[in-house]
């Protein structure tokens, strides 16, 4: 499952967006940074029902004074359950989040039935 980059949307309250995934099938994050601003996206989730696999960050090609671009996030779901990720948009010399994304990922078992 992939979602999509959000570029442009600054809202303060979170909009929690429902994501179906399976045991052992990764899904994908996108997420626009502007890293001329000093944004950073850092993610909080339960590490027992997800792995971070990639976090990769695609700069769009532009003049060199301007450094933005799309961040992707890459997890695995560990067990079956619900689970929740929390991304911040944080900048450096602020104590609170710019911004907040958050995810709501409904894990289903991977459908393998027992035996072979």
């Amino acid at each position: 499952m992939t979602t999509s980059p959000d570029e442009g949307s600054h809202s303060s309250n979170a909009d929690v967006k429902a994501i179906q995934a399976v045991v052992g099938r990764p899904i994908t994050i996108h997420l626009w940074e502007d890293r001329t601003r000093g944004e950073q996206w850092v993610p909080s989730y339960d590490a027992a029902s997800l792995a971070l696999l990639g976090d990769e960050y695609l700069r769009v090609a532009g003049n060199n004074a301007v450094d933005n671009g799309t961040r992707t996030f890459e997890f695995q779901p560990i067990k079956p359950g619900n689970v929740h990720i929390i991304f911040e948009k944080r900048m450096g010399w602020k104590f609170t989040a710019e911004d907040r994304r958050v995810f709501s990922i409904s894990v289903s078992g991977s459908g393998l039935q027992g035996g072979l």
